[in-house]
């Protein structure tokens, strides 16, 4: 009787999954197809879900041509350069806020709390003008710095630290070794479930950036994917084809992709870890 009802509950949230799904189906299946063809219409119920006739002539464009390639790296340097430094800062800072004493601790973590209520948009111009002084726009750095000191990663952390039991530490200290050494050889593998949390959710909030590299990036070889195909949408006339168009959306939305498909587990396992310690 409960395999029955689990078989309807899967039936039924399969539905509105598909529903979801469609968009990205049909994107894919646009950017199958003959640009000629996309040119007379781009109905769904014209051409259908499934590629007819089928061509590669768009992804193959796409590598030859046009800055699309270039823009793909510049998100892939970005993302993982954010990433790491978002893991560098949030870990030290974390661990110190959690398990260290040093002088004006609690004002420090009541500034990072602070921090969390601030909206980003707030601070763009700031950070433009000091970085304009700087003459760091349209670079990578300029890309990557602004984000990586960021609340929610420190908060996260420094949360999952405060949940180790203090007895392990302890037992480290016993035996001579300095905070440093603890911090490196047993604090960051039981963090490990954290770090691969917030590393997936600063990567994927890097890769899904607009507003900043809009701001930042003025030059068209310092465009990350998402800025370099908006440009591409709003200059329709310039995009050689609906096709290519779609085929550029599809190759930025592989490493999303992947990365949900290799690191779930990672997920799930960080808040299996964070309810039981509640």
């Amino acid at each position: 009787m409960l395999k029955g009802r689990y078989y309807w509950l899967v039936f039924a949230l399969s539905i509105p999954a598909f529903i979801w799904l469609v968009p990205t189906i049909w994107m894919v299946s646009l950017s199958f197809q003959p640009n000629d063809l996309l040119a007379r219409t781009t109905s769904s119920t014209a051409l259908g879900l499934v590629p007819l006739p089928f061509t590669a002539a768009n992804y193959a464009a796409l590598f030859q041509y046009g800055q699309t390639p270039l823009w793909f790296l510049n998100s892939v340097i970005v993302s993982l350069g954010m990433t790491l430094g978002v893991l560098l800062v949030s870990t030290t800072a974390g661990y110190a806020l959690a398990r260290l004493d040093f002088p004006y601790k609690a004002p420090l973590t009541v500034l990072i709390l602070v921090g969390l209520m601030v909206p980003e948009q707030a601070v763009f111009i700031p950070l433009y003008t000091m970085f304009a002084d700087f003459g760091w726009h349209n670079s990578y750095h300029a890309l990557m710095l602004p984000r990586m000191a960021v609340p929610i990663g420190v908060f996260l952390m420094m949360s999952f630290f405060k949940a180790i039991p203090s007895d392990i530490e302890e037992a480290a200290r016993l035996e001579g070794v300095g905070w440093l050494q603890i911090f490196w050889y047993v604090m960051l593998p039981l963090a490990r479930p954290a770090m691969m949390t917030l590393a997936i959710l600063t990567f994927l909030y890097a890769w899904n950036d607009y507003l900043w590299p809009l701001v930042s990036a003025q030059q068209r070889e310092f465009f990350t994917i998402t800025l370099g195909l908006a440009s591409i949408q709003s200059n329709f006339a310039q995009s050689e084809g609906l096709g290519r168009v779609m085929a550029s959306g599809v190759i930025a939305s592989l490493p999303v992709v992947l990365l949900f498909l290799i690191f779930q587990r990672y997920v799930v396992q960080a808040m299996t870890v964070g309810g039981s310690k509640g």
